[in-house]
């Protein structure tokens, strides 16, 4: 179960991350520090900080804050979603999956993908046209705007805020493996970072973060995979050969099933996996950063190629690692005697794989960099979830529920800086609660969420006519509610963090449940829903439709 949600957080930004999970093994109480590591970070901190300078001085309006004045091309756009989603457990969780359990490995990698095509195909276009800074602007278009705002802020809020949570136990659980600071350091470190980023660059400086981290990561790997395989002779049939050989599982890391026999957890697993990435709010904001719909579509186009050339590099470090690592003894625990167990005995887990595999191709040289690499990850990683959190709330809950539309540009950036600090301190302390805590079912809770309340509501809202509020709030509110309640009493919460003898309900995922109820609530209720405000919603959706569609007239949300 652990595993499956260290997979999990790989969206992000899926949404997205380095949990407290994802660093299997104990944490040393004395590392030594790497120079490179700590050299290559702070160049890409400074680095980061004069961009941050520079985007400052660029926003001065609520557009620049939000959505970076909406002037990113398609493939700058498309290159900050791909930072968004490789994250350091993409790269360390990816990659140690298929070193312990070879092809199922990949399974991960290619549900998240599928999520993709319904982000680019269903919702990019009208996300672009009918929005404004945030996709709870969407959803209101035509219907009352303090319930609907209400709700889907809220669970904007609760993911942002979990996945928060978990990157914030992440950065310390890594720091002290790689850099040997302290835990409480790292915190520190962290969120005056991702304070400084946000608050004075919002989205042009997050943007640019997430820009320099993707191509740091994606030449990092790049070179990584390049110099396995030439250790192979560039051939792919000899490295899945040695693999074989010196892996325990043999010959069964080349089928598929070790991880996934269960059809019902499988199912549930893929539908969280689709369902949540266009879900996560934190993604869908990148999609009003840019001029048009075409721009829109183009960097959907833009970051599902780098997120998927990324994962095959990921399949490639895991299965190489395997061969290549099993001649490095002193990479594991217990190899005085030459005998190892490869999957079990590696120091610092299974989701050290990458990083122990670098030191062995580059020396300390390249585990310096990717080490730093890795931790920079987080650090983009928490300054996007933060800037969603804070327009989250000035834009939806200040600026269009409580001000009504009414509030100046100077106040509702002044309320976007006041959310940026308090998530960052939110985040900060509740990174420290949660230090001894196993965090990752805040991560399938995230998933679940994002699938089960916010896709249900988005996707109604834009291709059917006959959705009301009071059937969105209901809908909604059963997804959130079930999503919680499920994972509550699931193994991961119920035994592993409660200690209860046996979890009550047998789904490790509750997406199978959650999602076709939410579905189910808003059709039903809906259809229940005959008032003169009803009929109002419902003889809106041919305007909606239209801009939707063409993006021909100018958008305003419907006013109620």
């Amino acid at each position: 179960m652990n595993r499956l949600h260290i997979i999990l957080a790989g969206l992000v930004s899926m949404p997205a991350l380095a949990n407290a999970s994802s660093i299997e093994g104990p944490v040393p109480d004395h590392v030594e520090l790497n120079p490179i590591a700590v050299a290559t970070f702070l160049l890409f901190v400074l680095v980061t900080l004069g961009i941050t300078r520079w985007a400052s001085r660029r926003t001065r309006t609520t557009k620049d804050f939000y959505s970076a004045g909406g002037d990113l091309t398609g493939f700058q756009n498309g290159l900050a979603i791909a930072g968004d989603y490789m994250s350091a457990a993409s790269f360390l969780g990816l990659s140690g999956m298929v070193f312990v359990f070879g092809f199922d490995g990949l399974i991960y990698s290619i549900g998240f993908l599928v999520g993709w095509p319904f982000v680019m195909f269903l919702l990019a276009e009208p996300l672009r046209n009918l929005g404004k800074f945030t996709f709870v602007d969407v959803v209101a278009y035509r219907f009352e705007q303090a319930p609907i705002r209400l709700l889907t802020a809220s669970t904007s809020l609760v993911v942002v805020i979990f996945y928060l949570v978990v990157q914030m136990v992440g950065a310390g659980k890594l720091i002290q493996l790689l850099f040997g600071l302290p835990y409480g350091m790292a915190e520190v470190i962290v969120g005056a970072l991702m304070v400084v980023y946000v608050f004075f660059g919002g989205m042009t400086a997050t943007t640019w973060v997430q820009i320099i981290k993707a191509v740091l990561l994606l030449c990092g790997a790049t070179f990584m995979a390049v110099t396995a395989l030439a250790q192979f002779g560039f051939s792919l049939d000899e490295m899945f050969r040695r693999a074989v050989d010196v892996h325990p599982g043999a010959l069964s890391i080349m089928a598929p099933g070790k991880l996934l026999s269960d059809p019902l957890n499988a199912l549930s697993l893929g539908i969280a996996l689709m369902f949540g990435t266009a879900g996560f709010p934190h993604i869908l904001m990148r999609f009003f950063t840019v001029p048009s719909a075409k721009e829109a579509r183009k960097s959907v186009f833009v970051a599902t190629s780098f997120i998927g050339y990324f994962y095959l590099l990921t399949f490639v470090i895991g299965f190489s690692a395997i061969a290549l690592l099993a001649q490095h003894p002193e990479f594991f625990k217990t190899a005085a005697d030459g005998h190892f167990n490869l999957t079990h005995d590696l120091l610092g887990g299974s989701n050290m794989v990458a990083v122990r595999l670098a030191q062995a191709l580059g020396g300390n040289l390249f585990y310096g960099f990717i080490a730093a690499v890795t931790f920079a990850t987080i650090l983009a990683v928490v300054a996007g979830l933060t800037l969603s959190g804070a327009t989250t709330v000035s834009h939806d809950l200040y600026a269009c529920w409580l001000s009504r539309g009414k509030g100046d540009d100077a106040s509702e950036m002044r309320v976007s800086r006041i959310a940026t600090v308090v998530l960052s301190i939110v985040a900060m302390g509740l990174g420290v609660a949660f230090e001894h805590v196993n965090v990752a079912f805040l991560v399938g809770l995230v998933a679940a969420v994002a699938a089960s309340a916010n896709f249900p509501i988005l996707v109604s809202s834009i291709f059917w006519r006959g959705m009301t509020t009071r059937g969105a709030v209901v809908g909604g509110s059963l997804g959130l509610i079930s999503a919680v309640l499920l994972t509550l009493f699931s193994k991961a919460v119920w035994v592993d963090v409660l200690h209860q003898a046996h979890a009550l309900v047998s789904l490790d995922n509750p997406a199978l449940v959650s999602v076709p109820l939410a579905f189910a609530g808003i059709w039903a209720f809906s259809m229940l829903d005959r008032g003169a405000r009803a009929h109002r919603e419902r003889d809106a959706f041919a305007m909606q439709e239209f801009h939707g569609q063409t993006g021909v007239l100018p958008v305003k949300a419907a006013d109620h």
